[in-house]
């Protein structure tokens, strides 16, 4: 694992890696802060996974999520959203391809090669961060952006023992029935919707719910409101009796704006459960 860069940040440390994968065959970046109380043991973790045409570095910078996990001790892990480099397929459209992963497998050519995203996600990346940083492995969250908070959803619901809670920020929530969605899963996955299912979080909280607590933000006014499928998952979480939050934010759109004004609301969230954990 090489480190690209290291910065002093609220206290602790903004970091920058790449390392090989062999999920992905290609070298992957992700970032990672660090508090200070990392020095002293492992810290509990927040996974963030950003969306569409985002690389790691986007939520990093953007979403004002440091100075709120350093006042509650808790480690982010920032991961791309794609395989990149020579080699790897792309597509001219933004919703395809490179930067636009979905946090799946692909089955399908040309993506199945490199686009393994979920395996990258939940087993690769975790088990080189564990094995080289101060984490607590057995206390973690994880929240995500669109195409990010569908991720996040999906991998909460499938690792229900892992995730202690899951938000997500205008999450793609039904991408069974979504434009970003069916678009996607065609190309990675085939035409057989049957394999679809399990990356759909309506579908996935209508079969399984989620143990722990779920907090959903999205904007009244976000342009992409017609791709996110917030009204299948609201109905949904009534038909499961599924303990969460879902607000609806007045006049607030899909962008950082919005994620960064509501990031301390979903950071003391997950402090809240994460700290709740017993060993």
């Amino acid at each position: 694992m090489d480190t690209i860069s290291e910065n002093r940040c609220f206290g602790g440390t903004q970091g920058v890696y790449r390392h090989a994968s062999d999920a992905t065959g290609t070298d992957m970046t992700f970032g990672l802060f660090l508090p200070a109380e990392a020095a002293d043991g492992p810290v509990p973790v927040l996974w963030y996974l950003s969306g569409l045409t985002c690389t790691h570095e986007n939520a990093m910078v953007k979403a004002g999520a440091q100075q709120w996990a350093a006042e509650q001790g808790i480690a982010l892990v920032f991961p791309d959203t794609s395989p990149r480099g020579p080699g790897v397929p792309d597509d001219a459209a933004y919703d395809l391809g490179q930067g636009a992963g979905f946090y799946v497998n692909a089955t399908q050519d040309p993506w199945a090669e490199h686009f393994q995203m979920w395996s990258y996600v939940t087993d690769e990346l975790p088990r080189a961060l564990f094995s080289r940083f101060a984490l607590d492995e057995g206390r973690q969250a994880i929240t995500g952006h669109s195409m990010g908070g569908h991720g996040a959803l999906t991998i909460a619901m499938h690792f229900p023992d892992r995730f202690a809670s899951v938000s997500a920020f205008a999450p793609i929530c039904n991408p069974m029935e979504s434009d970003w969605g069916r678009k996607q899963f065609t190309a990675y996955l085939g035409p057989n919707t049957a394999l679809w299912e399990a990356h759909d979080a309506t579908v996935l909280m209508r079969a399984r719910g989620f143990p722990g607590p779920v907090l959903i933000d999205t904007g009244t006014a976000d342009q992409f409101g017609n791709h996110l499928g917030t009204e299948a998952f609201a109905a949904a979480l009534a038909a499961r009796r599924q303990h969460a939050t879902l607000r609806l934010q007045p006049g607030y759109d899909h962008s950082y704006f919005f994620v960064s004004t509501f990031m301390e609301d979903h950071v003391s969230f997950h402090a809240e459960a994460l700290y709740g954990v017993t060993e």
